[in-house]
């Protein structure tokens, strides 16, 4: 129970004393992973049972959850800060100092230095430290000492140095290194006043068990803060930006850990911005919590990102390949896992949709999540019927979508179950909630957003919660330049005066030469390998995008091209003068894309000239 030789304890009431200090410390010091809260345990313990006066001081390493420093001879030196202190005596200075030959320099000049005018004797680091405030001790001082060599020091009172820096009061001070796992991971000084018993050598064996059960108490809430930070690096890392950016869609988002202990969990939510101008919206829900969860929610995250972003399938298509990945992810069979299940780690829900900000039209799959809820202008909210499906990783159904078509300044609503279900109250209680709660779609979407997360009942610690609200915009049709051109030579140049005129409408002349030279190539290509009526679309946004749509399945292949070839730099060229460019099957064939920056004024459009030239 205690490490005080039995020798050294002292008078039979000395022991008792101890014991129950002991005992005291034992229940009061480390019931929370705070660092600050369990330096005050112990100087609540200590004051003023032990000592008169008392102060804790960490490094500033050790409060960011750093590897605190080696115990035994070595570099006593870098900065500390106050974490808490107490006093018992009516006239005492409300702040302790630091030490023999300490002070604090963040106000009173460099470490090691004594302020102007004061002297190095004994107790004589006369400048106080105000808990917050960060210092650092002098390298011959008694703290140093014991923070160098990992044992504790016993500074007397001398004279009129410590008279005056204490008010008249301490008679003796101990410094007590406090150590866990063989580290020093700050100082610990206790003080008793003149008239109270000095030091003796059982008071200090007692400091010493005192300090290190604290130590050991701050080490782990350090160990917990740091793991805590990993984590919180970890949840952010996965999920988008608090203000996601989208084409024709005004996005509010929401995440809520289930537990606010180590705020990391399975719900995720994601904005893919498509090609064309379109958005993919997905929330999806891991079953299981924590950090497990966690990695697995970022795995699926990915992988749904990169499925939307390189393949361009359909959401059905989408959810079906994000089933596939999840059944890998599970690993072998449980036969083979030795009884063990670890596949319900990688079960999870997800919804996903892509709206077209063109047509208005939203594409839903759905895999075991729960409905969208959806708001027209002047309606009430409505639950879509999306066919359910079965949760992501269980495998052997195909996965269903559905398209609606949602007007200018609709919302669209997806959620996870932890929003609105609980305990307190069944599903349908809480759907009916979250529908009342959505009565206005002309309100701003962020406030629209925190008037549902106060509404329902958010806290209750059960779920993770992920909310992710659209609010309908769609390109104008000023925005939207659209053509269709027959298979024959002539469209060609057809395309190009479309291009230019439209730019020109646009006042985004800037652009032409470059735009009429990468449709002229992509119309080109559609007439050599495609089939058809050729279709040419330019969108403008953020960006501007061209897309030219044919009839062929076989979909276009980059090539590097010899010095002595003909041809075959197409392609080539598209990608050296555009932001981006690619591919995606349509129900009738194929449609080529590329996307340009809009000119700032500052950054002048790519020359399509010294392109041309890099080609050779």
């Amino acid at each position: 129970m205690s490490d005080i030789p039995v020798e050294a304890a002292g008078k039979p009431d000395d022991v008792r004393r101890a014991l129950a200090l002991l005992n005291a410390a034992g229940a009061r010091i480390g019931n929370s992973l705070d660092l600050e809260t369990t330096a005050r345990e112990l100087l609540d313990v200590a004051v003023p049972q032990f000592c008169d006066l008392a102060s804790v001081d960490l490094y500033r390493d050790v409060l960011a959850g750093d590897e605190p420093r080696p115990a035994g001879p070595g570099d006593s030196s870098g900065e500390l800060r106050r974490v808490a202190y107490a006093s018992a005596v009516a006239d005492a200075p409300l702040t302790l100092l630091p030490g023999q030959n300490g002070h604090a320099p963040d106000d009173h000049g460099p470490a090691g230095h004594a302020p102007p005018g004061h002297g190095m004797g004994g107790l004589d680091g006369r400048s106080p430290v105000s808990v917050g405030a960060t210092h650092c001790y002098a390298f011959g001082s008694s703290c140093a000492t014991a923070l160098r060599t990992g044992r504790v020091q016993h500074i007397p009172g001398q004279g009129a140095g410590a008279a005056d820096a204490f008010g008249s009061v301490v008679q003796s001070t101990l410094a007590v290194p406090m150590t866990a796992r063989g580290r020093v991971l700050g100082l610990a000084q206790f003080s008793r006043a003149k008239g109270s018993e000095p030091f003796g050598e059982r008071d200090a064996a007692l400091a010493a068990e005192l300090a290190s059960r604290a130590a050991v108490c701050i080490d782990n809430a350090r160990l917990y803060r740091r793991e805590h930070e990993r984590a919180l690096i970890l949840q952010r890392s996965l999920l988008p930006p608090d203000d996601p950016e989208a084409a024709g869609l005004d996005i509010a988002c929401r995440y809520l850990p289930g537990n606010s202990a180590t705020e990391v969990g399975g719900d995720w939510f994601d904005v893919i911005e498509l090609p064309g101008h379109r958005t993919a919206v997905v929330v999806g829900d891991v079953m299981g919590r924590g950090l497990r969860a966690a990695v697995a929610m970022g795995e699926l995250r990915t992988a749904v990102r990169t499925l939307a972003q390189t393949t361009d399938m359909e959401p059905a298509e989408v959810i079906g390949a994000l089933d596939e990945i999840a059944r890998g992810l599970s690993g072998p069979p449980r036969s083979q896992r030795g009884g063990t299940d670890l596949s319900e780690v990688y079960l999870a829900t997800c919804i996903f949709a892509v709206y077209d900000p063109v047509t208005r039209r939203c594409t839903i799959a759905n895999a075991g999540h729960l409905p969208p809820i959806v708001v027209e202008p002047g309606e009430p909210a409505l639950l879509l019927e999306v066919p359910k499906g079965v949760p992501l990783g269980v495998g052997g159904e195909p996965f269903e979508e559905i398209e609606v078509e949602l007007p200018d300044g609709a919302m669209l609503a997806l959620y996870t179950d932890g929003l609105v279900e609980s305990r307190e109250h069944p599903l349908d209680e809480g759907l009916d909630a979250f529908r009342a709660a959505l009565t206005d779609s002309t309100e701003p979407l962020e406030d629209v957003a925190d008037r549902v997360l106060n509404t329902l009942n958010v806290h209750h610690g059960e779920d993770d919660i992920a909310l992710l609200m659209a609010r309908v915009q769609g390109l104008p049709a000023e925005s939207v330049g659209d053509w269709t051109l027959p298979a024959e030579p002539r469209s060609v140049a057809r395309a190009r005066e479309h291009a230019r005129e439209q730019l020109g409408a646009w006042d985004l002349d800037g652009l032409a030469d470059t735009t009429e030279l990468l449709v002229s190539e992509l119309v080109t290509n559609a007439l050599r390998h495609g089939e058809g009526d050729i279709r040419v679309r330019l969108l403008l946004d953020r960006t501007l995008v061209c897309e030219v749509w044919d009839g062929g399945l076989v979909q276009p292949r980059r090539r590097r091209a010899h010095d002595t070839d003909e041809g075959g730099r197409g392609l080539q060229l598209v990608g050296l003068l555009s932001m981006g460019w690619g591919s995606r099957r349509t129900p009738k064939g194929k449609t080529v894309w590329f996307e340009l920056a809009l000119p700032d004024g500052d950054t002048k459009p790519s020359d399509p000239t010294d392109a041309l030239l890099s080609l050779f």
